[in-house]
């Protein structure tokens, strides 16, 4: 497949059904999320935004075999989560989702390098792979010549970059970013903004939770939460032709 290409006739990455998730707090209960549809086809690029307490949080944790739903269906390529123990949905999240969060969540003793190799590690990928598999993805997002350092020398752009390497190097199907831009300035959060438009490119599906409108405006598809629901799902115009 040429990078990049779209395959509408495969199956849907994401597929959710009537979900709901339901917080009890004690004398009340939080419906978070309430009758979400939703189907995201392979190799989309989504826009997730709404204000706080929206439920972009909550759906980004079940899209990430994180956190599962009070009701309803949800199917990650095919595969009916619900039937999956917790041994299953580690596993699956290894081998099928990298992760992006606002935070980084690099480990500080590690250099750059062995934080990306961590995934690896828990698939019991061979040390010599790992090590030529992280190398390669910190050469993707122009960091190769920092592998050595470790998170407190590096700048939060490129912790951001280290974290977004480290979602790569397993070569997921799907990539789920929190808030990616949250805590870098404008121009660096342009940068973290073009390496996710570049995972896309290369045939990933990736699916970016945010509050920032300009990733709304520059996202083919942008989906609107208030209040647990869908209000808004829609495709930029350019995109309807292609």
């Amino acid at each position: 497949m040429i990078a990049g290409e779209r395959v509408p006739d495969a199956a849907p990455v994401i597929e959710i059904a009537d979900l709901f998730k339901i917080y009890d707090t004690g004398p009340s209960e939080v419906r978070a999320l309430e009758g979400i549809d939703l189907v995201v086809g392979t190799g989309e690029l989504v826009a997730i935004m709404g204000p706080s307490g929206s439920g972009k949080t909550t759906l980004l944790e079940i899209l990430g075999c994180l956190s599962r739903p009070s009701h309803g269906g949800y199917r990650l390529n095919g595969r009916d989560v619900a039937g999956i123990d917790e041994n299953g949905l580690a596993r699956l999240r290894g081998e099928e989702i990298g992760f992006v969060f606002q935070s980084f969540n690099l480990l500080p003793r590690l250099s750059a390098v062995l934080n990306v190799e961590l995934p690896l590690g828990y698939r019991r990928v061979p040390r010599r792979e790992r090590r030529r598999r992280a190398l390669e993805a910190l050469e993707r997002v122009g960091l190769a010549h920092r592998s050595g350092h470790l998170p407190t020398e590096m700048s939060g752009g490129e912790r951001q970059r280290v974290a977004v390497a480290r979602a790569l190097v397993n070569e997921p199907s799907l990539v789920l970013a929190d808030e990616p831009t949250g805590n870098l300035d404008s121009k660096t959060g342009g940068e973290i903004l073009r390496l996710l438009h570049d995972i896309h490119d290369r045939g990933a599906t990736v699916v970016i939770v945010t509050h920032d409108p300009r990733i709304g405006e520059d996202t083919p598809r942008r989906i609107q939460l208030r209040d647990g629901h869908i209000e808004i799902d829609e495709r930029r115009a350019e995109e309807d032709g292609a």
